[in-house]
């Protein structure tokens, strides 16, 4: 089990557990936030998914694999996009962390600096694609060839069939928010990544 498959395997899948609390979060993201987000929206996608695909030959498939097979058939839309948000959601999860920000371990500092310049100027890339992406989606710190990117997804659109490794994203679809912050969008942003992102989860994935 990898970090950036932490819930692949071949049963019909299960919401895994919260690495931490519900109130965890808090004041930054609510446990009222987290409450709706993780035990009704993400159960929603698991729960989806696994009547699209019980009795189909989809159903012994891992949640990755089911994901990059599905992905741009129009006719498994569907599937695609509750096993493309369970993903998401599980890896945005493991993306926080009480008590996160800080400063990057090591390894990830040296590549951030190699790739962005600076720790800040990472950030501000991370902010400037969670904030403009029209719409709901998601904001992903990836690697590419080696190289840090920046990168935004619409709707249940994953880096993983983009042929990039994810090391940590931001979700910004409404319900990821809306409660504790409205339309501030920006604010919500900012404060996740100022004292919630988990570096070391981003430098677990570098391997």
């Amino acid at each position: 089990m990898t970090r950036t498959d932490p819930i692949d395997h071949t049963a019909l899948h299960v919401l895994p557990p919260l690495p931490y609390a519900e109130d965890a979060l808090d004041p930054i993201v609510s446990a009222k936030t987290v409450g709706f987000h993780y035990g009704k929206h993400h159960q929603g996608y698991v729960d989806t998914l696994n009547k699209l695909i019980t009795g189909t030959d989809l159903a012994s498939l891992s949640l990755v694999k089911l994901i990059t097979d599905t992905a741009g058939k129009t006719d498994k839309a569907a599937i695609f996009n509750s096993a493309a948000q369970v993903w998401n959601h599980t890896f945005y999860w493991r993306s926080l962390r009480p008590k996160g920000g800080g400063a990057p371990p090591a390894a990830l500092q040296t590549l951030i600096e190699t790739s962005f310049g600076t720790l800040d100027a990472c950030k501000k890339e991370l902010a400037t694609a969670a904030t403009t992406q029209f719409g709901s989606g998601w904001a992903w710190l990836v690697l590419d060839a080696g190289v840090l990117k920046v990168v935004r997804t619409g709707n249940a659109e994953t880096p993983l069939t983009m042929g990039l490794k994810p090391l940590l994203n931001l979700d910004v679809w409404e319900h990821a928010y809306y409660l504790d912050y409205q339309n501030r969008r920006a604010d919500y942003v900012n404060a996740v990544l100022d004292k919630l992102i988990d570096w070391g989860f981003a430098a677990d994935n570098l391997g």
